[in-house]
């Protein structure tokens, strides 16, 4: 994006992102881009690394340009000096495991670098610190994440083939730097690999017809001959090169004289498109798949700007491979070693991990082909049941010579709380480590750091489904499976606001003035003396039914609130006007369980989830913990998707533009299908389409009580836009009628009372309960045990995957 700065003003740019740092070669490696394009008076650049497990071997590398980019660096890369210098001027600081980088050259030494102001990639790699065995788990509000990176292992046999591409548009720069990367490649060939080279064109050429053959000094020698001797010329015949590689390996592999736990890959490169024979890419993948027959790996390179990346892509993620591309104007012949690398020492085949079945659910991918080594696999999903003491994980795979098999008990309870304090301490010394101008960017960037850092493993866990999402919709072979995947990744991404390629970023840029200041961002703060309705007589739309800007306050139109409601602990109220009886029942959830109140997704298009969040409870009570609204969602899909996201802070809008609001202010917006109405510190009014409108009460305490949080309760104000086949928790009773009987005494019982629901009868007793912030009391039948019998089917029924989850009721709907 690009901004406009006033003259003579000073405006700081504070940008947060997330990024999952990949292990490669054994190193994580965080890279900051700096090219302000200019040579500039103060230049500044501070980095904090904080980890839980001892940081080791952190080096800073010299400035990098595109040229080198993805350097080798591996246990076989080329010789390169001992330790390269950092960049001039770089302080490197350690703290009690806090890494503290500095990096400040001065005009004139930044001019010595370069004078254009394109000074390169600066580049921090590190490692940890790891156990041995089943790897590191951490767990935090019902979520956890595995980090799997086994070492010191015997080295697994691989059987490679080598499919290189030698059509015409090869020649010069491409094949030099191909050839004197598989010269290198072959030195590092281990002595129990098999291998062989395939060349394609228009004609395909095998070095060694009909067979693998084994690492030896003349075999290499002979392979050499062969990649030297190679020319260019001709077009591109895919589908015939990955046929033959396929078919040398199958034969290999068929034959009695193949190690048991070996790996077998194909390593695959192109510059170009298809252009001889099959040239459609949804053949070429169709061959493929029957041809590999899911017995081996491909790995595709992409060399230059004239791929099909796409191709490439599918092609490798159908069959257990990774894709990389080599830009144009990269170091191609380093690249390709530095891909051969991390690829050419496998440590581990067939891995599957596994957690207690009825302790997890919506695990992101937990098998893998194989483990190379220097990588780690990275796993996260969501935990069911809190209140169980320990999860049991369980690693098999095989090894060169054996089966293995790592199982564990985690402690959860332990294991939170040692997360929590990492957590905390991490964030402590990011906020430390920042030298931004300006209390209030100092504020922001803490409340930013705070914010992702307390939902981290979460966020993992999500960012984790969105890819195995997007990989899905590579391999689907229908249109439908195509749309699913796409819908899935979709509403993860809007959920925990990922960019995507199904995803836009849209930044406000702030208002210029003629006096060359910035406009005030649209929020209204409640005016002197401005009177904030009570929380059972809420604003609703403007008297004149007209649209509100956001810089308009809103007119103080009180509506009439149903008693149907979710708040609290959370205490469910359903009102039956028709029945003229008040039901109520408790919902005993887990933190982190998003549960689903209002589901009309086919009909209204309406969908209304809640997300629950954790707090001890009070002394002397007989619960173990308290679960409170911590976000709602209201989806609508008619007559555009749009969406609100309440929490005790904030609101956000998604509709015709993404707004923004504070729930400390006095604002109204509309926004199409949604609108909009907060009364600062007091409830947020949804209204869609005329004819539903939820109220969301907030609450906030200025000093809590360690079983205290800031949660929300959600009240049905009007329903008559919902459809009779609602369903949700809430939405279920909305058009339904009860009937309540008395079961006479029996010889050794008292009087009892029966609630008729459909055809079922639900045992319930008489209670007392405060809605409304306290402000009334209603009696109600109350329904035990999570209201058994009272809701259909069963509480894990209404636990939705995620915020935006619009799936329907899987059992029908809620009429006989």
């Amino acid at each position: 994006m690009a901004a406009s700065i006033p003259g003579r003003n000073r405006a700081v740019f504070l940008l947060t992102y997330e990024q999952l740092l990949q292990r490669r070669l054994g190193r994580y490696e965080h890279v900051t881009s700096l090219r302000p394009l200019q040579l500039v008076s103060r230049l500044s650049l501070d980095v904090t690394i904080a980890d839980h497990s001892p940081i080791t071997d952190l080096q800073v590398l010299p400035l990098r340009s595109e040229r080198s980019t993805n350097t080798a660096t591996g246990p076989n890369a080329p010789k390169t000096p001992a330790k390269p210098e950092p960049p001039i001027t770089t302080v490197i600081k350690n703290e009690k495991n806090v890494y503290k980088i500095t990096f400040g050259p001065n005009i004139v030494q930044q001019a010595k670098i370069t004078t254009n102001g394109i000074l390169g990639d600066f580049v921090i790699r590190y490692d940890v610190q790891r156990d041995m065995g089943i790897g590191d788990i951490q767990v935090l509000n019902g979520h956890f994440v595995h980090y799997f990176a086994p070492k010191d292992l015997p080295v697994v046999p691989k059987n490679v083939v080598f499919v290189i591409d030698t059509s015409a548009s090869m020649v010069g720069t491409k094949i030099r730097q191909t050839k004197d990367a598989l010269f290198t490649i072959l030195r590092d060939l281990r002595p129990g690999d098999r291998f062989n080279l395939v060349s394609f064109s228009n004609k395909i050429k095998v070095w060694q017809p009909n067979r693998l053959v084994p690492v030896t000094p003349l075999n290499v020698r002979d392979a050499k001959k062969f990649i030297y001797m190679l020319v260019p010329t001709g077009g591109t015949n895919i589908d015939d090169a990955i046929q033959t590689g396929s078919s040398l390996l199958r034969d290999y592999l068929s034959s009695p004289d193949t190690s048991p736990n070996s790996v077998s890959l194909i390593i695959f490169l192109t510059d170009g498109r298809p252009t001889v024979g099959v040239t459609q890419s949804i053949s070429i993948l169709g061959n493929t798949r029957s041809a590999v027959q899911e017995k081996f790996c491909i790995f595709t390179i992409g060399l230059g700007n004239d791929v099909d990346y796409r191709l490439l892509e599918r092609m490798a993620l159908e069959n257990c491979g990774m894709m990389r591309r080599i830009h144009e104007e990269a170091d191609a012949s380093a690249m390709l070693k530095g891909f051969y690398d991390e690829i050419g020492t496998p440590l581990l085949s067939d891995i599957r991990i596994n957690y207690t079945e009825d302790s997890v659910q919506y695990v992101t991918q937990h098998l893998f082909t194989n483990y190379f080594n220097g990588s780690e696999i990275v796993i996260a999903g969501k935990l069911t049941n809190n209140s169980a003491e320990s999860l049991h994980v369980q690693v098999t795979a095989s090894n060169s010579d054996r089966s293995i098999v790592l199982e564990t008990d985690v402690p959860l309870r332990h294991r939170q709380l040692e997360t929590e304090k990492h957590v905390k301490a991490a964030t402590t010394a990011m906020a430390a480590g920042a030298k931004t101008p300006g209390s209030g960017v100092a504020q922001g960037l803490g409340d930013a750091l705070g914010s992702i850092a307390g939902d981290f493993v979460e966020r993992v866990w999500g960012f984790l489904s969105v890819k195995d999402r997007l990989r899905s919709r590579l391999r689907s072979q229908t249109s439908k499976e195509r749309e699913d995947h796409i819908q899935q990744a979709t509403n993860l991404s809007l959920t925990y606001h990922f960019l995507t390629p199904l995803t836009n970023l849209v930044v406000e840029k702030p208002e210029v003035l003629a006096d060359g200041t910035m406009a005030l961002a649209p929020t209204i703060p409640p005016s002197a003396g401005e009177a904030v309705s009570t929380a059972n007589e809420l604003p609703g739309d403007t008297e004149d039914g007209k649209p509100q800007k956001p810089n308009e306050k809103p007119a103080k139109k009180s509506i009439t609130v149903s008693k149907t409601s979710a708040d609290g602990d959370p205490h469910f109220v359903v009102e039956f006007p028709l029945s003229k009886l008040t039901v109520c029942f408790n919902i005993n959830g887990e933190p982190g369980h998003i549960l689903g109140l209002v589901s009309d997704h086919k009909y209204s298009g309406v969908t209304v989830n809640g997300k629950l969040i954790g707090a001890p409870a009070p002394p002397g009570s007989h619960k173990q913990q308290r679960t409170y609204f911590s976000t709602i969602t209201i989806v609508v899909d008619q007559p555009r998707r749009a969406y609100i996201e309440v929490t005790p802070k904030k609101v956000i809008l998604d509709g015709r533009d993404r707004m923004v609001l504070p729930c400390h202010s006095t604002v109204a917006v509309d926004s199409g299908a949604l609108s909009v109405s907060i009364v600062g510190k007091s409830n947020v009014t949804v209204t869609v389409g005329g004819n539903i409108v939820f109220v969301i009460l907030l609450h906030q305490y200025k000093n809590p009580a360690p079983y205290q949080r800031d949660h929300l309760g959600f009240y049905i104000a009007d329903s008559k836009g919902l459809s009779h086949n609602c369903h949700g928790l809430l939405g279920q009773f909305l058009y339904e009628e009860v009937g309540l009987a008395e079961l006479p005494a029996q010889a050794d019982t008292k009087p009892s009372s029966i609630l008729k629901v459909k055809d079922r009868s639900v045992p319930v007793v008489q209670k007392s309960r405060r809605i409304y912030s306290g402000t009334q009391s209603v009696d109600c039948w109350f329904a035990r045990n999570n209201a058994a019998k009272l809701i259909d089917g069963q509480y894990e029924d209404y636990l939705m995957s995620h915020m935006f989850d619009t799936g329907d009721w899987p059992h029908g709907t809620n009429r006989v």
